[in-house]
């Protein structure tokens, strides 16, 4: 059987494990500095706290901007159910809002609405991977925290006549008629994550990079990270990321872009093959405008006719939003939010991961392009 998620753990990964057993890494230390380092070189970032959990992240990130505590936080209803666990806990009054069919997005003109209604804050769930239109959440001059589990790395455009920062590291091109490098030939713009007041960067074992467990909660700024570094500081240690966890975050980081090629070859393919049935995937810009987290697929009919028809065939599809906060609050949103409770039951998720092979990717592509 084929499952529908899976790690991508190679060997190198396993080593930078291993040499933490070995030395008897165990608890936070000189890894987790690491990849702090290493995102900081990647994004620009002005500073970053790893941590054992998204939900840790949440609540470092909410504690940061510091909200009046009857502030009412925005949520998609589509991210995962942690983000409302997280709010209610801090005493904050969740406000979840719908989305739009065509990407699993909260529409601006929603969050609109929401501020009417009183909200306060938006936690940004990038879905899918899919970057949003960003300055139109910031146009409404409202605090954003990103989340990027799903969008890691992706590239936000380049704002018309602004000059590209580097990250830390990056050289200048040389001389005019210099050989233009791969990383120079990519896409200028900022990150995903780079826009918010804080981003979280979550690398649980159904994110687009994982550690086993954990977060890296992001300040692309200088005011944001120095209120974020002194929360940080006076945290419990319980709070911090192991080093096992990071040394595995950070191998993943630094083989993204070979695992992000290997995800967009099978999205193409994937694509290609649904493109004559009656099945639909979600809307997300060309090349580097989002990130490949996964293959969702919108039903056009019901998903356990189409989870058996792959069964037999022994490829396992999931529910894409098993995990969400309209799956977890169901009986409750539904009324309210009618266009995602509608994708919670008909948006599956197909294997698309770096570890499959040909074989098995091809067993895939003929299923999509013959589903009932």
């Amino acid at each position: 059987m084929i499952q529908t998620y899976s790690s991508t753990i190679r060997r190198k990964e396993m080593e930078a494990v291993l040499t933490c057993m070995v030395n008897e890494q165990l608890g936070a230390g000189e890894m987790g500095i690491k990849l702090v380092q290493t995102l900081k070189e990647i994004t620009g970032c002005d500073g970053a706290v790893p941590l054992r959990s998204p939900a840790i992240a949440l609540d470092y990130a909410l504690r940061a901007l510091d909200l009046p505590k009857d502030a009412k936080i925005m949520l998609s209803a589509l991210a995962p159910a942690w983000q409302i666990q997280v709010t209610e806990s801090l005493g904050y009054t969740p406000l979840v809002l719908d989305v739009r069919e065509d990407d699993g997005m909260v529409a601006p003109e929603t969050v609109e609405q929401g501020i009417k209604d009183g909200g306060r804050l938006l936690v940004l769930h990038e879905n899918m991977g899919i970057l949003p239109d960003i300055q139109a959440y910031l146009a409404f001059g409202i605090p954003v925290i990103e989340d990027i589990s799903q969008s890691a790395f992706a590239f936000y455009p380049e704002e018309a006549g602004a000059e590209t920062a580097r990250p830390a590291g990056e050289t200048k091109p040389a001389a005019e008629g210099a050989e233009q490098t791969a990383q120079e030939e990519e896409p200028k713009g900022k990150r995903a994550g780079m826009y918010g007041s804080y981003a979280i960067f979550g690398m649980e074992d159904r994110d687009v990079v994982t550690a086993g467990g954990g977060a890296v909660l992001v300040a692309p700024g200088r005011r944001e990270w120095i209120v974020l570094k002194k929360i940080a500081e006076e945290g419990p240690s319980t709070d911090s990321l192991p080093d096992m966890n990071a040394a595995l975050a950070f191998i993943e980081v630094k083989e993204f872009k070979r695992n992000e090629k290997q995800r967009r070859e099978l999205y193409t393919l994937y694509s290609r093959a649904i493109m004559s049935g009656k099945h639909k995937t979600f809307v997300r810009a060309a090349d580097y405008g989002s990130t490949i987290y996964s293959f969702p697929l919108v039903l056009n009919s019901g998903f356990k006719d189409v989870k058996a028809y792959a069964q037999k065939k022994g490829i396992e599809i999931r529910q894409a939003y098993e995990n969400s906060i309209i799956a977890f609050r169901q009986e409750s949103l539904a009324s309210t939010c009618m266009c995602a409770n509608s994708l919670l039951l008909r948006c599956a998720l197909f294997p698309l991961y770096p570890r499959l092979g040909q074989k098995d990717a091809a067993r895939i592509v003929r299923i999509l392009s013959t589903l009932p």
